[in-house]
């Protein structure tokens, strides 16, 4: 995910399969979700909150996601149509694996874990097991061009 030589930095990596879950539209909310499989009993979700851009493959295998390089930045950020004052206020992470590649630029991203959820069956009410969360301001944001 970087124009350069130098190996991405990885933020975060799981040796299961994601899938794209759900998006909408009026919330700008991305799932990508791993169901639980064999020994493993957990569903684990990957929400990407105040979604502006992305590209998508249906299926991550081994999913990695990465930090971007300034140039990769500036060009999806561009793409995007964002007004220029609203990039502090973005994300952009690349997401790697066997099965493909893809970006999203968001606002926040989160991962979160629930115990013995398969299939689409309705969210609980109750707490959610956050695993991770990455906001704009926890990166060193790219500096303006």
């Amino acid at each position: 995910m970087t124009g350069s030589d130098a190996r991405p930095t990885v933020l975060y990596a799981s040796d299961r399969t994601f899938r794209v879950w759900r998006y909408g539209v009026g919330h700008s909310h991305l799932v990508l979700r791993s169901l639980p499989d064999g020994s493993d009993t957990t569903r684990l979700d990957l929400h990407f909150e105040a979604v502006h851009a992305m590209r998508l493959v249906t299926r991550y295998e081994a999913l990695h996601v990465l930090a971007v390089d300034e140039p990769e930045f500036s060009r999806i950020f561009a793409e995007s149509g964002v007004p220029p004052v609203r990039r502090d206020a973005q994300l952009i992470v690349g997401l790697r694996s066997r099965s493909g590649t893809g970006y999203v630029q968001c606002g926040r991203v989160i991962l979160d874990r629930r115990e013995g959820r398969t299939s689409d069956e309705p969210d609980p009410p109750g707490p959610r097991d956050v695993v991770w969360s990455l906001r704009p301001g926890d990166l060193a944001p790219p500096p303006p061009p």
